[in-house]
């Protein structure tokens, strides 16, 4: 038996919003430390709690995607300060109702519904080539955008999944 099989490594950028997000906290961190030290004490417990905060935060803004394609079907693994692997959606291409590069107007109809889900497991570059896939998902429809390599690209095409 011949199985197609790829997999693929994306590493999502890093955004104005990220960047904000962590000076943002290390500032009130370092803000709350000093008037812990001036003020009152229990500032220190808000520093302690920000820092908490930012435990759990900043793993999320360093994030990867590895897409493995096994005969037309793709998981989608997240992959979190390159320390943590959680599996974040995994579905048949064969069930898609249309693939096609992010921008086509071929998505044109779906992208008016305001009310689909749309999960975003590209790198966030807008001048990479990036394909939205329209499916069905835990019963709703939702907005799949990925970014894939040639390799990825044709195998979903030897398995006969249509790329426009």
């Amino acid at each position: 038996m011949n199985d197609t099989y790829s997999e693929l490594l994306i590493k999502k950028e890093v955004t104005a919003k990220d960047k904000m997000i962590k000076v943002l906290l290390i500032a009130l961190i370092a803000l709350m430390a000093v008037a812990g030290i001036l003020i009152t004490p229990l500032a220190f417990i808000a520093a302690i709690a920000l820092g908490i905060a930012a435990y759990f935060v900043f793993p999320n803004l360093d994030l990867e995607f590895e897409y493995v394609y096994v005969n037309g079907e793709l998981d989608i693994d997240k992959i979190m300060a390159k320390m943590k692997r959680k599996r974040a959606k995994s579905f048949e291409l064969s069930k898609m109702e249309i693939m096609a590069p992010v921008k086509s107007h071929r998505l044109d109809y779906q992208n008016q519904n305001t009310k689909m889900k749309v999960y975003d497991f590209s790198s966030g570059n807008s001048e990479h080539k990036r394909f939205g896939i329209i499916t069905r998902l835990d019963g709703e429809l939702c907005k799949i955008i990925l970014e894939p390599d040639e390799k990825l690209a044709q195998a979903m095409k030897d398995f006969g999944i249509k790329l426009a």
